[in-house]
């Protein structure tokens, strides 16, 4: 299943992929379920993230391995695949892109996963989205005014 939000923020490509970090990273992070950040080598080639994921107590790993990264004139992007994840997925990959535009940049989130079986991945759907969407005025604060 494929998800795509996009987010206009005011901002070059350089000044948001300086400031894709750990900080940026859980200010993201919903407020359901509650992320612990084990490891964070940041957003380039082989990099590493580590998460702790607590669903009332029954806590869940998510870790994802950078598996490419490119910096272009007007586009920068960084994809991450999961290589443990919760048991209700089977696979997610998540394509980080900032493209420049006349005014400013977009950020585009572009999640591909699967959970255990299509039954539960299109009831995870409108959750995930819902998380992804959740990053909209995350990205438009973070990034205000900053060209």
């Amino acid at each position: 299943m494929k998800i795509e939000i996009s987010t206009k923020v005011d901002s070059t490509i350089e000044n948001v992929w300086q400031k894709f970090d750990a900080d940026l990273f859980l200010k993201l992070a919903p407020p359901f379920p509650p992320v612990k950040l084990l490891r964070f080598d940041g957003c380039e080639k082989s990099d590493i993230v580590e998460l702790e994921l607590n669903f009332f107590g029954f806590k869940q790993r998510w870790d994802a391995l950078i598996v490419e990264h490119k910096i272009a004139e007007n586009e920068i992007y960084f994809i991450d695949e999961a290589t443990k994840l919760p048991f209700f997925l089977k696979s997610w990959k998540h394509l980080h892109k900032i493209e420049q535009t006349e005014n400013g940049a977009v950020i585009i989130d572009n999640i591909n996963y699967e959970s255990v079986n299509s039954f539960f991945t299109i009831l995870l759907f409108p959750i995930l989205y819902l998380q992804f969407l959740y990053r909209k005025p995350i990205y438009k604060s973070y990034f205000k005014s900053s060209i």
